[in-house]
């Protein structure tokens, strides 16, 4: 597993990696569930899918989730990439984006990369301000490793590869 903002031209993309044990088309199919979100959010703050945010996602689908920093909040987002079970992305009113990028290894094993790209944040100063890029990247791990125990039921899985 590893973490980081890589060289210059991705400076404000976060990200982390995993090979998790289990087929890609199985671990998309979580992601593209709002339902599931707070069971594998690292960062603790998504509560659950609001009501009538549970249906799977597609491609401009928009669904709304209940969230946590400090006190309560909801928090509408919008499926702006999708690639079945290769690709899945979606950003709010800040502009910034949370995405995921599935790449099968083989039939049982997949790596994982997720992403919190704030290039197009509308607010990227008030992200550097508060800390958000040095925070997000300790909840990148965080849900990987989620993602992996609520896919495999266990959650060891392996650095990526080479």
């Amino acid at each position: 597993m590893t973490t980081g903002s890589g060289d210059a031209a991705s400076i404000r993309v976060e990200r982390a990696e995993r090979v998790i044990a289990a087929p890609a088309g199985v671990i998309f199919d979580l992601l593209a569930d709002p339902a599931q979100h707070a069971r594998i959010d690292g960062s603790g703050s998504v509560q659950r899918a609001r009501s009538g945010s549970t249906q799977r996602l597609a491609l401009g689908t928009k669904f709304s989730m209940d969230m946590k920093v400090g006190v309560p909040y909801r928090m509408r987002n919008e499926v702006i990439e999708f690639e079945e079970a290769r690709r899945i992305a979606w950003r709010h009113m800040g502009g910034h984006v949370w995405r995921y990028v599935l790449d099968p290894i083989d039939d049982a094993n997949t790596k994982v990369i997720e992403e919190f790209d704030w290039r197009p944040s509308k607010l990227p100063w008030l992200l550097k301000v508060t800390g958000a890029p040095e925070k997000n990247k300790e909840s990148l791990r965080k849900t990987l490793e989620r993602l992996d125990q609520a896919v495999t039921g266990g959650g060891e899985g392996s650095p990526p590869p080479a």
